[in-house]
């Protein structure tokens, strides 16, 4: 067993761990929710969490490094998103290949809020800041045998709101099966493990610890791959206030039924694949649009779009969505070789 294989096996022992110690009643408060957010255009436009997908791209390997594979070495990726109240984010990801059963990648994010009015206890204005997250990772996967590999992924984070500052380090571990025969892809990811290193202004923030399964697959010769991820598996109970429903007395009706918590675990995605040179992508997160339930949303929200295209030597993809009417996201992505730019 070399270095790389126990890496992978000693991080599944520790994502065990910390499974049945951490997660366990584990909320969704946080302060670095950011992290659920995708760097990759193609899983935006599935609904934003997809950890089956695969594609010779490393943008797609964010949420799940099992899926990092050795063809990526000397890809280079570059990701925009402008995101909800003004938001713009930003990233860069390089891939390279330890030996032909291992691949690591390495990358970092900005998240950037845009500028805030500062105030005190008092109310008297201080002036304006501009909150921000950055996050630092490096990825490993291997392949452990036959349809099998493994990844793990660790992040640094460091925030910066306004005076106050907080260091966090986290740790991804997945592990993915693939047939390429069927076109059969099974993950399950143990995602965004780990704590503060450096709290803010001494007060503690968990991480949005998950656990999350997901499939894909297409049938036959119909084009179209279908997929279904499972997440937030930590927890059962996920009431919503849905405003469109009010009791006698004009109050909203908090949904907590089978049903609703189901679907609210969910996320759809359907992806044309009839060509290699071009895709495009649909998916559905009825927790996205539930959650804008308490907001002017429409019937666009939940629903996300997506379209790669390939030209010589780069990769493009975009991917839109509406939470609600007052706010359409686009992020952009666009990947390369190096090795096919200097030939």
């Amino acid at each position: 067993m070399n270095v790389c294989r126990k890496i992978i096996t000693l991080s599944l022992l520790v994502s065990v761990a910390s499974c049945l110690t951490h997660l366990r009643g584990q909320t969704s408060s946080s302060t670095y929710n950011y992290l659920n957010v995708t760097s990759s255009a193609r899983n935006y436009g599935m609904g934003g969490l997809n950890i089956t997908n695969i594609d010779n791209d490393v943008a797609n390997t964010d949420q799940n490094p099992a899926l990092l594979d050795p063809g990526m070495s000397q890809q280079v990726a570059l990701n925009y998103m402008s995101y909800l109240g003004g938001s713009n984010f930003a990233g860069l990801r390089y891939a390279g290949s330890a030996n032909d059963r291992s691949t690591w990648s390495a990358g970092i994010r900005y998240f950037g809020y845009g500028s805030i009015k500062g105030a005190d206890a008092q109310g008297n204005l201080t002036g304006t800041f501009a909150p921000k997250d950055l996050a630092l990772n490096g990825a490993l996967s291997y392949d452990i045998w036959g349809y099998w590999r493994g990844g793990v992924n660790i992040k640094f984070l460091y925030s910066n709101y306004e005076r106050y500052t907080a260091l966090a380090l986290a740790t991804d571990i997945g592990v993915n099966y693939y047939d390429p025969d069927r076109d059969l892809s099974l993950s399950v990811v143990a995602a965004n493990l780990g704590g503060q290193i450096k709290k803010f202004n001494a007060v503690g923030e968990h991480l949005p610890a998950d656990v999350r399964l997901g499939w894909a697959q297409s049938f036959g010769a119909f084009p179209v791959r279908f997929s279904v991820t499972a997440w937030n598996l930590t927890q059962w109970h996920m009431p919503f206030i849905d405003n469109s429903i009010t009791t006698s007395g004009n109050q909203s009706v908090i949904k907590d039924s089978f049903s609703s918590n189901l679907m609210r675990h969910l996320i759809f995605g359907a992806e044309l694949i009839s060509s290699e040179k071009f895709y495009v992508t649909l998916g559905y997160n009825y927790k996205t649009r539930t959650d804008m339930s308490t907001y002017s949303r429409s019937m666009l929200s939940g629903f996300s779009l997506g379209v790669g295209l390939k030209v010589t030597n780069f990769q493009t993809s975009v991917a839109i969505a509406q939470p609600h009417t007052g706010a359409t996201t686009f992020m952009f992505n666009v990947t390369t070789n190096l090795n096919d730019l200097i030939q």
